[in-house]
């Protein structure tokens, strides 16, 4: 059995793949790993290529989805990014969007976070 905390991100992340698919967006992979980190989802949003970190807040009296992604998780994610664009014959325009989800399921989309 896995333990609570993974189960609800895992129910977060598919909560923001749905949402971001009703907004237009389209999955290219999940939870794409490397030795740098691992990227929730990497979107297509016309012809950019949008790297999405996930975050599930039971209590908001932890801070913010947003305040959540410091500057090291920010930095483990432009790596895993610049590893998976590595693979890639020419380079699209790229950016990173954070999604935080709350106990109530409500959705904040932050795009160009960092």
């Amino acid at each position: 059995m896995k333990p609570p905390h993974l189960s609800s991100g895992e129910a977060a992340e598919k909560a923001a793949l749905r949402w971001l698919e009703q907004q237009g967006l389209d999955l290219v992979t999940r939870n794409y790993r490397c030795k740098a980190g691992e990227i929730d989802l990497v979107m297509q949003d016309g012809e950019s290529l949008v790297f999405v970190e996930v975050r599930y807040r039971r209590h908001a009296g932890f801070g913010s989805a947003a305040e959540s992604v410091g500057t090291a998780k920010q930095r483990r994610l432009r790596l895993a990014a610049e590893h998976y664009l590595q693979r890639l014959a020419t380079l699209p325009p790229c950016r990173f969007d954070i999604i935080g989800i709350d106990a109530q399921k409500r959705i904040d989309w932050i795009r160009n976070a960092f």
